[in-house]
């Protein structure tokens, strides 16, 4: 294997991308070596580049989604061995980075891929499954979720048959896998916002209403009561704008809770007029403490729901170049240019 392999670094904060030789890592005790065959852009991607968050040291290897084949394994690893074909989450971190040739993780973030899905298909899921899954559905954690209890455990699957729900922003990827989690939780009627050239997508993964995404937030409030009288005690908003956000909040129940993807940005004279609603944050990591437990629940179960068909990748675009692609990618993703599909990568081809 080689000693050397390629990474697309970001040198500096808000400063460029540049592909550079860098040494392979060896794997701790607790550790795999992971070959990467496929890594998925992410809008924090360019969220980090053009902000400056997130990371303080730079040169900085970014890259949050990947599958590869296990090259290499620690003496304490149980349960992966060499060759096996794995997805796995990327870290804040160089070594677990995913947009570079060869990278580490640990079996507790990563599920054996069955034959059914290709790397390119699996690199598409970690970080839109994990933030709608911990987001939605970790009642182990003390803050981060609505503590709903997960439909990949045992008596979860249907346990909140009848109970509506609004999922904001339905082609994204955390939207996507919001709505197949939902579906599985048994919700209906499983409402979500969409363009309405995705409905028919948008309704094969479990939605039972598509609603045009760019109605005004008092014409959303009318189409989500004509569908449904009852309280909607739960929404997600996968896009998280102030707009989206705030539309959101009003759908909900006097008590009800939303989940958002980034920082609160709900109006405070609406929270002062509806004390009792609640907003939880998420932090899509699987390996943020608090989220350990659910973690490892859901990677437990993964392979065997991907076999099954109830979570199914998204549709995927490979970009051209290896790594060199992944600064035109995202900057399609800045300038709201990719829907309903995740860019990838294979940093293998990379020149």
């Amino acid at each position: 294997m080689a000693i050397q392999q390629k990474a697309l670094l970001l040198k500096s904060k808000h400063g460029q991308f540049v592909v550079e030789n860098i040494p392979v890592p060896a794997p701790g005790p607790d550790q795999v070596l992971v070959r990467v065959e496929a890594a998925a852009l992410n809008p924090v991607d360019w969220m980090i580049q053009a902000y400056g968050i997130l990371r303080e040291d730079y040169p900085a290897i970014l890259g949050f989604d990947g599958a590869g084949i296990v090259e290499q394994v620690g003496e304490a690893v149980q349960g992966l061995a060499k060759g096996d074909r794995i997805i796995f989450q990327g870290g804040y971190s160089n070594s677990t980075a995913t947009f570079k040739q060869y990278t580490l993780t640990t079996p507790g973030v990563s599920a054996k891929v069955p034959d059914s899905i290709t790397s390119e298909q699996a690199a598409s899921i970690p970080i839109g499954l994990v933030a709608a899954a911990l987001g939605l559905f970790d009642p182990y954690t003390p803050s981060g979720s609505a503590k709903l209890f997960p439909p990949w455990e045992e008596g979860g699957r249907g346990k909140y048959a009848g109970k509506p729900i609004v999922i904001i922003g339905g082609s994204s990827s955390v939207g996507e896998f919001a709505i197949q989690l939902a579906k599985l939780a048994g919700f209906s009627p499983l409402i979500t916002t969409a363009s309405p050239r995705n409905a028919g997508a948008l309704k094969a993964l479990g939605a039972t209403h598509v609603v045009d995404r760019n109605l005004p937030a008092d014409a959303l409030a009318e189409e989500v009561a004509k569908i449904t009288s009852l309280p909607i005690e739960v929404a997600l908003d996968a896009i998280s704008l102030p707009t989206t956000q705030n539309a959101a909040y009003d759908i909900l129940a006097p008590s009800g809770q939303l989940v958002v993807v980034l920082q609160d940005a709900v109006a405070a004279e609406k929270k002062a007029a509806q004390p009792n609603k609640t907003i939880v944050e998420v932090h899509g990591s699987l390996a943020a403490p608090g989220h350990l437990k659910a973690a490892a629940s859901l990677c437990s179960a993964l392979t065997g729901l991907l076999e099954e068909g109830a979570i199914k990748p998204m549709h995927v675009e490979v970009l051209p170049g290896g790594l060199a692609g992944v600064v035109d990618g995202l900057e399609r993703l800045k300038n709201n240019q990719v829907s309903a599909t995740k860019l990838v990568v294979h940093p293998q081809e990379t020149q």
